[in-house]
């Protein structure tokens, strides 16, 4: 068998004087391994390599050709020298990953899963029971089951950026995108969804997660059986080990049938106690359709700033209904700034200010699904960037104020367009002068700065939801078996009707979190995308950004 090759490193230092910056790569005899996989290449299956895989390992597998599914990773990289698993396309054309019980399965830490299409996994197409696993530049359709599910014991922190999902899920317990983090093994875990188009589900939630924290951000989510967008509580763990918050920012949210748009706190198995935050999103409601958002079981804030709520063919919305809510402090706390409804609205929360009403929000062409507002839209300059949380109550690490727009479709890794910032800010998920998702991708421009970055039948309010747990029958990988909350059990929606969605290191600076003499290109250098000079050019690239970072800083 041909040996893989292998990338290199050299030694160098640059420094900063006053910068408190130094970019150190330290020499080392081979960071990582290249197999190439694919008809006539050393490999040819993704089978034969998976045990082979070591820390800062490529796998690069030729497109155009399909590879059979039952999948399974289980080394590790490291945080600093991750594991990539790469498509490339041929003929323009992905390389595909089909059928198996579950297409693919993540045992190991620390993945990059880029460039492939995956469908056919006949309980679930992606099966994730690890930790700092991204999955970028895929495509996911037609899995029968689930289509992207996060065990609720093993996983820890997961990106989904520009991922297409559709045609997946079944009934009322399998999702086309279920996600759960394990408190335990791996506490503090994030769910980061940015710049992915979720559409067209055959069941359940389109989006539902149990993840410890939710980030999402910039996607465009529509066509769920039931919920487009639920964020709940652990199933089956200790719920007073961690409480569950959620950003949710610049998102579309556009719900087809009559269920409602989104879910949060709890379903009967699982809540949440937390905090919740939606800024800066725009909902397009289906005639006759439930309340913008469900409260329900243990909440304690939720923050709604900068919105704009709308019904297809006009008409007034219930913005929320919580009849199921528990409070953690007794009375519903719920703040906002600055949203838009349509007149005839009703269930608008007492304590928002600046709420606008009008007949229409002036979008450009709502027909079309064009919702970026017009010149003479009232969504224009009516922001504000200053979105508080309820008093008491603050949203931990907040996005400061969305940079980009979310498109009807996944697009390329960079090419998300930003969010033009001109005045105040607009109101929803689009600003003046931005490109719309209606835009097709040849008309828009790819932007990158350096960042990776019909009725559903529910007509009275309650989804049947008995999804709280897959507890599938235990499945075996060689590894010991694992439960993934398939068994159905009640939530009480069906007894209770309440009557009624690689920008990683911009948005965490927003955020406060990302310390600038921390930086170094460790992971280009892993990812085997750097190698002799190249390794000097991303050092004096790296080095070059933040002297500019910090000449903005300083008005220098």
């Amino acid at each position: 068998m041909q040996q893989p090759t292998t990338r290199h490193l050299v030694s160098l230092s640059l420094a900063a004087p006053g910068l408190g910056l130094s970019v150190m790569l330290a020499a080392s005899p081979a960071m990582g391994a290249t197999y190439e996989v694919g008809p006539g290449k050393p490999y040819e299956s993704l089978a034969a390599v998976a045990p082979r895989l070591a820390a800062g390992d490529v796998v690069e597998v030729d497109g155009d050709t399909t590879y059979p599914g039952d999948l399974t990773f289980k080394k590790s990289g490291t945080e600093s020298a991750k594991i990539t698993i790469r498509g490339v396309r041929v003929n323009g054309r992905r390389p595909l990953l089909s059928g198996g019980t579950n297409t693919v399965v993540f045992g190991g830490n620390h993945y990059i899963l880029e460039g492939f299409e995956i469908t056919g996994g006949a309980r679930r197409c992606v099966f994730n029971r690890a930790h700092d696993i991204t999955i970028r530049d895929v495509v996911v359709h037609d899995c029968p089951g689930h289509g992207i599910l996060g065990a609720d014991e093993g996983s820890g922190s997961l990106t989904l950026e520009y991922v297409e999902v559709y045609a997946c899920g079944a009934g009322d317990t399998r999702h086309p995108v279920y996600i759960a983090t394990d408190e335990q093994a791996h506490p503090g875990s994030v769910f980061r969804m940015q710049h992915c188009y979720v559409h067209d589900g055959n069941g359940g939630n389109n989006v539902k997660s149990r993840a410890e924290r939710n980030e999402i951000y910039y996607n465009w989510i529509e066509g769920a059986l039931y919920h487009e967008i639920e964020l709940i509580g652990p199933d089956g763990q200790d719920e007073g080990l961690a409480r569950e918050d959620s950003d949710v920012v610049g998102n579309v949210f556009r719900k087809t049938g009559k269920s409602f748009v989104a879910r949060v706190g709890g379903d009967g198995t699982g809540q949440t106690f937390g905090r919740f935050r939606f800024v800066n999103n725009t909902f397009l409601l289906a005639p006759g359709s439930a309340a913008a958002i469900r409260m329900f079981d243990g909440i304690e804030s939720v923050e709604m700033s900068n919105n704009v709520f709308y019904r297809a063919g006009g008409g007034g919305v219930d913005i929320y209904a919580d009849r199921s809510a528990s409070w953690v402090t007794g009375a519903a706390l719920i703040s906002g700034v600055n949203n838009w409804v349509p007149a005839g609205s009703s269930a608008i929360p007492a304590g928002w200010t600046g709420t606008l009403r009008g007949a229409d929000p002036g979008f450009a062409d709502v027909a079309s699904l064009d919702l970026r507002p017009s010149a003479d839209s009232p969504l224009v300059d009516a922001g504000s960037k200053a979105t508080a949380s309820p008093a008491g109550h603050p949203f931990p690490g907040p996005l400061a104020a969305p940079r980009f727009t979310p498109a009807r479709e996944a697009g390329e890794p960079g090419t998300a367009q930003r969010r033009p910032a001109a005045g105040a800010i607009d109101i929803g998920a689009y600003e003046l002068g931005g490109n719309s998702a209606a835009v097709t991708s040849a008309m828009r421009a790819a932007v990158s700065d350096g960042d990776t970055d019909g009725s559903d039948g529910d007509t009275d309010g309650s989804d049947g939801d008995t999804d709280g747990s897959d507890g599938d029958a235990a499945v075996s990988d060689g590894d010991t078996a694992v439960s993934d909350r398939d068994a159905a059990e009640s939530d009480r929606d069906a007894a209770e009707s309440d009557g009624d969605a690689a920008e990683s290191d911009g948005d965490a600076a927003e955020r406060g979190s990302i310390d600038p003499a921390s930086c170094s290109v460790g992971g280009a250098l892993a990812a085997g995308t750097t190698s002799g000079g190249g390794a000097l050019a991303a050092a004096a690239a790296l080095l070059g950004a933040a002297l500019r970072r910090r000449a903005r800083r300083t008005g220098a």
